[in-house]
């Protein structure tokens, strides 16, 4: 099992790994997404260059990348699936080719959540979306939805699941320390807002 599980952890981490939204902004003609706003490759920063049609697919792409980590693996040893939604998430927080300076992990969380408890990714989706149209902004919704899908995990799925989910969600924590900080300070920037 530990020697079959580096395999899955590796290829979970190479689709990861894959910065669509610094290779979507590029072909665009927009630069390098990594120097506007808070430097992240993720959509919400990717929002920033006024692009909504980018950010879409920058949201569905990094998401999509761990689901199809979640279901490739799942097809040939559903027991390494976790292991490689778990590749995917790192893959996409520290890739190798950008120096390990990736984006926050946030769709690619959700995309893992798709692959393994969709149900819950409804959940996931809907705290967001509440959170999200009250308050605008991206970061407050995120960390809602990160406290929440643990929680749902534990009632609804299975405890390995729940347990990986804990942990990503502690990592999604850690990773939005600067966002809570200016959350708090009341400077964090609003969805759709340019900087």
């Amino acid at each position: 099992m530990t020697y079959s599980l580096i395999p899955a952890l590796v290829f979970g981490y190479l689709l990861g790994s894959i910065p669509f939204g610094l290779l979507l902004t590029r072909a665009a003609g927009l630069g390098d997404v990594r120097k506007i706003g808070s430097g992240n490759i993720g959509a919400t920063n990717v929002l920033r260059t006024g692009n909504k049609g980018l950010a879409a697919a920058t949201l569905l792409l990094d998401a999509l990348k761990g689901t199809a980590a979640v279901l490739i693996t799942g097809h040939f040893a559903p027991e390494l699936a976790i292991w490689a939604g778990l590749g995917a998430f790192l893959g996409h927080l520290f890739p190798a080719w950008l120096g390990f300076k990736g984006g926050k992990g946030v769709a690619t969380y959700l995309g893992v959540l798709i692959g393994l408890a969709w149900q819950v990714a409804l959940i996931f989706a809907v705290v967001w979306l509440v959170i999200a149209f009250l308050f605008r902004y991206s970061s407050l919704a995120a960390l809602t939805a990160a406290i929440v899908v643990p929680i749902a995990l534990y009632f609804l799925s299975t405890p390995q699941i729940a347990t990986l989910f804990l942990v990503m969600s502690i990592i999604v924590f850690i990773k939005h320390r600067e966002n809570i900080s200016r959350l708090f300070a009341g400077t964090e920037g609003k969805i759709g807002a340019k900087t």
